[in-house]
């Protein structure tokens, strides 16, 4: 066999001269106006999730789902499909709208877990603090990337946990990956010469 002729494939990183984060993330767009577009985002719109509060600091925000035909399953309590689209991708608008155009944020996994059925309107709130937000830009720095997890508890109108949610996502610094790439290039030249 003349390995010769075999394509090399690279990992896929390397494709991409540049990360991208959406249509979207070159606009700068509030709190107000994403609550806005949230709200009538099909998916949300279609189970009845409403977006209530964000915060101007995009570091809270609160979400409520009414139980409604539509939105039920055969037993009459919240379908968990739902249950879980009420904390997706919330997360990763409000690292967007902290750590800055240096980053890249996508949802990596989410593990769900119903505890109680969910009867009667459900809500949850999401909160960021300002350690989180530089343990994540320091992490960042070190390695480039970094998979930060987070809990979202889905709570009745009793305060009763009707779903936890553990979500993991992914943050990328573009900075410092492009640095990494200059470097290991000027590193591979230095060596050919």
């Amino acid at each position: 066999m003349n390995n010769s002729n075999q394509t090399k494939h690279q990992p896929l990183s390397t494709h991409h001269k540049k990360f991208k984060q959406g249509g979207f993330r070159k606009f700068k767009i509030g709190p107000k106006l994403l609550k806005f577009l949230l709200n009538i985002y099909g998916p949300y719109f279609g189970a009845g999730v409403k977006i209530k509060t964000i915060s101007e600091d995009f570091r809270y925000v609160r979400v409520e789902m009414p139980l409604r035909w539509y939105n039920s399953n055969y037993f009459r309590t919240h379908f968990g499909g739902s249950l879980y689209a009420m904390t997706d991708p919330i997360y990763v608008f409000m690292l967007i709208n902290n750590l800055g155009s240096n980053y890249i944020v996508w949802d990596k996994a989410a593990e769900i877990k119903f505890l109680l059925p969910g009867k009667g309107k459900v809500w949850c709130e999401f909160r960021l603090s300002e350690e989180q937000i530089q343990d994540i830009k320091n992490r960042t720095d070190e390695n480039t990337k970094y998979e930060p997890q987070f809990t979202v508890e889905v709570r009745d109108e009793k305060g009763n946990v009707v779903a936890s949610v553990l979500k993991t996502l992914y943050v990328r610094n573009i900075a410092k990956t492009n640095e990494a790439k200059a470097s290991q290039n000027q590193t591979s030249t230095v060596e050919h010469s």
